[in-house]
């Protein structure tokens, strides 16, 4: 996420019960809102933030995020600061063109969003979805995204989820039409197994916001 990918405050979009997409991200933005559709999520999230009995150990992840980043010794250090960057756990209805209704405040520096949007149930609900949440982003603002190719499902324990199959051109079409202009697109033959997902591949994209 690093580099020129940086500012004041970066929403991230479908946080699920995760850190992990935070971990470097916290190193170059002020101020991090989570958001999810997902009561339980959020209150997960917010059990390990305030360090509650009962919360997730992430520690291992930390430190392999830090040794990453050439610094595994600093992994105590990144917990506390990426506590003190999370500012805000907002409900999102990213079907709704008030995504992040009733709450209000200044379009985000970035916005990120990591295996949430193919959860759509359509293509048109995928496009309609990109549409809403350019409104969250200032102009010139940066979109970061990475969503599984050619999916129809995935599973948490023994429940089956659906995916919607999508492919790198759709992905990429829905975000030009949104207002979002590519500076970077990857594709990863990233392969799960199958008793997990049969997902295609993992497309990383980052594009800007029109002005």
């Amino acid at each position: 996420m690093g580099g020129r990918v940086k500012g004041d405050v970066l929403i991230d979009i479908g946080s699920g019960p995760t850190i992990y997409q935070f971990l470097s991200a916290c190193e170059f933005f002020k101020e991090i809102v989570a958001t999810d559709y997902i009561d339980q999520n959020l209150e997960e999230l917010n059990k390990w933030l305030k360090k509650e009995p009962g919360a997730f150990d992430w520690c291992p992840v930390v430190k392999y995020v830090c040794e990453l980043e050439g610094d595994r010794e600093k992994w105590t250090e990144k917990k506390e600061k990426l506590r003190e960057r999370v500012k805000q756990f907002l409900k999102c209805y990213m079907i709704q063109s008030q995504t992040l209704d009733p709450i209000s405040f200044p379009q985000a520096d970035c916005l990120l969003s990591t295996y949430c949007l193919e959860l759509a149930a359509n293509l048109p609900t995928f496009q309609q979805s990109l549409k809403n949440l350019n409104g969250l982003l200032k102009p010139g603002g940066y979109v970061v995204l990475v969503t599984a190719l050619k999916g129809n499902y995935y599973m948490v324990g023994d429940q089956r989820f659906s995916l919607l199959f999508l492919t790198q051109e759709e992905v990429e079409a829905a975000l030009e039409k949104a207002g979002f202009i590519k500076e970077k697109s990857e594709v990863i033959l990233h392969h799960y197994s199958r008793a997990n997902t049969d997902n295609d591949g993992v497309l990383y994209f980052v594009g800007r916001k029109t002005k």
